[in-house]
């Protein structure tokens, strides 16, 4: 049994790439280090150079309405659509490794949900803003409200704390003390201090206001001060203040951002930008620069002075990369947007040598992090070494994320390469990505989208080059399949040396127009779209996959008609059509090359011209032989579709006898399986989804399984058979060794080590045994509990998960009458051990916990009265028994007339 154990496949989950932003809001502090985002009802904290995640605060079953973190990265607070607020204590690990964040206050701020927050730059005070318009200012770690902020029951859209100084006002409008004389805001240092502290906000209805935190007393901002007209005419998104030209900014979505000036008592506005709706405004460079950013995709900057915009003017960007909020870092000379489609993108802020281009500042983000990935169509590894992962996401782009196994390197200026960063957007495609493939080389990504078009990719990374090479037409509807080429020229070729000069010889697209089309590719890039080359009606439904053969010389395809045929690629005609399945076929894969003959269901072996494989839409793999075509074995296991299957990577250093076939599956039940082609068996299944999974790729060198789904994870599962097989050996040797030792605890009578022995190796009848012989000892020692000292110091010094165990045990004989006197006289002596209250408070590990011990603890208390009431009714016989040889006593004759009866027997 141990042997077969160590031959088991196993994988673990070594990385996994998985969503940390869905939309509403982001948060960082100061230090530009945490990241603090909305996954759906959670919070979840992201170290921002790394990638990593710091912490994943559970949320209270309603989504979030709100977030913020502090400046100081000293709190985070959460706002849901529940009404609660939640206040957490955040500690940092002095490696930056991970965040502890500890629930410090949970409140119900308002009667209706909050949807905007704001920290002052102290860290000391929250304002909270509400959908019935109500505004509280609150002592972030005194849990108290400090100021109640009236207004009209309008929707608070833009909350922003500022500090001025208490005369910029009357220094703005030209007005100064005489000389010697004191102004009113100099009578008192703590007030001078107190009447800084400011709080904007705006509303749904278009209005500004600010509050003086020291006079608690509201003004109204009007871009009309004699009319009093609003300040813009829709939602305000966003305020922002400049200490240096004592100016307000606000965003608003009636498609302007409003400069604020105080000018004769009285802030006066300069409306700008006519074009787009606004979500955020804020200042730059001590206040010379503003910046806008909104629907139009593009993060905007613009003279304070002049109000001349000085970004180069560029073309308004896709619906999906409209801009939601930023938030601006001027220490670290940056800047995050939010994107609508879930993307978080880094600005660098120009420099004043940047700005003196005349052709303008081209605001591009130097680094992009995708918030989630939604669901992963399909993945493929890129390049040589496999550092780079393709991904079709449901969108019409294709992103390239790095999987290199290297350690972070936080220090650079874009955040330094790590695990799941992503590197490019491959950009073309008018609708979502279906399929991809990629060449021999990993230099040449082929896709096909919902836009009836494929396309062919180079990827040159060195040269930062990720460029469509050739456009290709033809198909009526969606492509939902395209397959490359995979052999490999030789050594000596100019192909294999200098392979980004060299594209694959054709591409193959399968459309759910049922056609299958032969491309050749041209030796140029081409900038214009191509037509097919070959084109045939291939089936009577969708094509869902397409595959080539190693040597290049055949094709398969599979349909939703429930077939898959066998093509010659030269010739472009069926060789053999494979028939089985009884649903539709959704995947369909060749055995690679040099693959080891595979025994069939009837036993006999397989080799020839190979082998295919095939997942079906009936819950069911099949292995088909190329030969004639026939169905070798089919594999069932998963409950639902199976939706992909790959083969694994067969070693080299094996002999044939030893290298072990193997694939994997996966489907609609979220379980990838790996399986014995030969044995027909699951290897081993792998779970870490919760939806169904679309793809599966393997690294063709270690053997990794990458699985991505519609639950936007991307798993990376490693080949930990080696390692298991060596601890398995490495656990029976120890075990071999324990028992060995046990035996002479046992031998010896060193009955301390052979308790604990036997109670960690959990061999119940050895420990049975031996507290047998000390029970029955025919010495016992006087005093002692169960009849060996040894044994009473023994039970009186276990641990709380020792003590469980025991009573596992002792459970477990107390249901036996033979055993039941061991069990009770070892229970007993464990209870006079211990305090009254010790069983009930043991710390119980397990999933259970607290209920198993309330399950063992009860068991023990039935059989124990059982066996109780069992003695009682003995010894209520046993007086039964007595009373009866008494009477049977008082009815027999006196002994002397016996023994005279005798006498006169003998002498007759």
């Amino acid at each position: 049994m141990a042997t077969k154990q160590a031959a088991k496949t196993t994988f673990e989950a070594s990385n996994v790439i998985q969503p940390i932003f869905t939309g509403g809001s982001v948060a960082l502090d100061n230090g530009a280090r945490i990241l603090a985002s909305t996954l759906g009802e959670d919070a979840v904290l992201t170290e921002l150079n790394t990638g990593k995640r710091l912490a994943e605060i559970a949320g209270d079953g309603e989504p979030i309405s709100t977030l913020t973190i502090t400046p100081s990265a000293s709190h985070l607070i959460v706002c849901s659509r529940s009404l609660t607020m939640r206040i957490y204590s955040l500690k940092v690990s002095p490696d930056f490794d991970s965040v502890e964040a500890t629930l410090v206050r949970t409140s119900k701020p308002h009667a209706t949900p909050v949807l905007v927050l704001a920290v002052d730059k102290t860290s000391t005070l929250l304002a909270t803003g509400a959908a019935d318009g109500a505004i509280k200012i609150w002592d972030i770690l005194g849990g108290y409200v400090t100021h109640t902020v009236s207004g009209p029951s309008v929707l608070v859209s833009a909350l922003h704390f500022f500090e001025i100084a208490a005369t910029a006002e009357d220094q703005s409008s030209g007005r100064k003390t005489r000389k010697g004389r004191k102004s009113q805001a100099d009578d008192s240092e703590e007030q001078d201090v107190e009447s800084k502290f400011r709080l904007a906000w705006g509303t749904q209805d278009g209005r500004i206001r600010i509050f003086d935190l020291n006079k608690r007393k509201t003004t109204t901002v009007y871009a009309d001060a004699k009319r009093k007209t609003d300040a813009h005419e829709s939602n305000v998104q966003s305020i922002d203040y400049s200490p240096e030209q004592h100016a307000l900014l606000s965003g608003s979505r009636d498609k302007t951002m409003t400069l604020w000036l105080w000018r004769d008592n009285a802030w006066q506005g300069t409306p700008m930008l006519r074009h787009e709706l606004v979500e955020s405004v804020g200042f730059l460079n001590d206040g010379k620069w503003m910046y806008s950013a909104g629907t139009s995709g593009l993060l905007r900057i613009w003279d304070t002075t002049t109000h001349h915009e000085i970004t180069a003017k560029l073309d308004a960007k896709s619906e999906a990369e409209s801009i939601l909020s930023a938030v601006s870092l001027p220490q670290k000379s940056m800047i995050l947007c939010a994107q609508a489609d879930f993307t978080l993108a880094m600005y660098r802020i120009p420099t004043s040598a940047d700005v003196a281009s005349p052709s303008g500042v081209a605001m591009e983000p130097f680094r992009r992090i995708s918030g989630t990935h939604d669901e992963i169509l399909d993945l493929a590894y890129l390049l040589p070494d496999q550092s780079i992962m393709a991904l079709a996401t449901n969108s019409e782009d294709i992103r390239l994320v790095s999987v290199a196994e290297t350690e972070p390197q936080p220090d650079t200026d874009e955040g330094g390469a790590y695990f799941g960063r992503d590197v490019a957007l491959l950009q073309g495609h008018d609708d979502i990505v279906m399929s991809l493939d990629v060449d021999w080389s990993g230099h040449w990504v082929a896709s096909g989208g919902k836009d009836n078009t494929a396309r062919l990719w180079r990827i040159d990374p060195a040269n930062n080059s990720y460029t469509c090479y050739a456009v290709f037409t033809g198909h009526l509807e969606s492509v939902g399949a395209v397959a490359l080429p995979k052999v490999v020229p030789p050594e000596s070729s100019e192909a294999f040396k200098n392979p980004l000069d060299h594209p694959p010889a054709f591409l193959l697209s399968g459309s759910q127009d049922r056609f299958v089309q032969k491309r050749d590719i041209p030796r140029q890039s081409q900038k214009t779209k191509l037509s097919s080359s070959l084109r045939r009606l291939a089936h009577d439904k969708d094509i869902n996959a397409l595959d080539v053969s190693p040597s290049g010389r055949l094709f398969a395809s599979a349909s939703q008609d429930k077939t898959v045929k066998i093509w010659d690629v030269e010739g472009f005609e069926v060789q053999g059509i494979l028939k089985g399945h009884k649903r539709g076929v959704w995947t369909v894969r060749f055995a690679p090359l040099h693959t080891p003959a595979i025994q069939g269901e009837q036993g006999s072996a397989v080799s020839g011209k190979g082998v295919v494989l095939t997942g079906s839409g009936d819950k069911t793999i099949k292995l088909w032989s190329l030969s004639d075509y026939s169905c070798i074995r089919t594999f069932e296991g998963h409950s639902h579709n199976i939706l992909k299957v790959v083969w694994l990577h067969i070693p080299t250093d094996e002999t044939a006898a030893k290298k072990r076939i193997q694939f994997a599956s996966a489907g609609a039940d979220s379980l990838v399986r790996v399986w014995d082609a030969n044995l027909g068996e699951t290897e081993c299944t792998l779970d870490n989804h919760e939806d169904r999974l679309w793809t599966l790729a393997v690294h063709p060198k270690t053997n990794t399984i990458v699985s991505g789904g519609s639950d936007s994870k991307i798993t990376f599962w490693k080949d930990t058979t080696a390692e298991t097989q060596a601890s398995n050996k490495q656990a029976a040797l120890k075990l071999v060794e324990q028992e060995q030792e046990l035996e002479n605890y046992i031998h010896v009578g060193a009955y301390r080590d052979a308790i604990v022995l036997a109670l960690q190796l959990n061999h119940p009848g050895r420990l049975l045994s031996l507290f047998t012989n000390v029970v029955t000892t025919s010495t016992p020692e006087a005093g002692s509990l169960t009849g060996v000292k040894a044994v009473d110091d023994v039970l009186a010094k276990l641990s709380d998960e020792q003590i469980f165990l025991l009573l596992l045990r002792l459970r477990d004989w107390n249901t036996n009458a033979r055993t039941a006197p061991v069990a009770q006289r070892i229970l007993s002596a464990l209870v006079r051990s211990y305090p009254a209250g010790k069983f009930s408070s043991l710390s119980v590990k397990g999933a259970r916990g607290q209920k198993s011990l309330s399950e063992v603890l009860n068991a023990l208390k039935v059989y124990t009265e059982r066996h109780y009431k069992r003695m009682e009714e003995l010894v209520d016989e046993s007086y039964l028994v007595e009373y009866t040889l008494q009477e049977m006593d008082a009815l027999a004759p006196p002994m002397a007339v016996l023994e005279d009866a005798d006498a006169v027997m003998t002498e007759a």
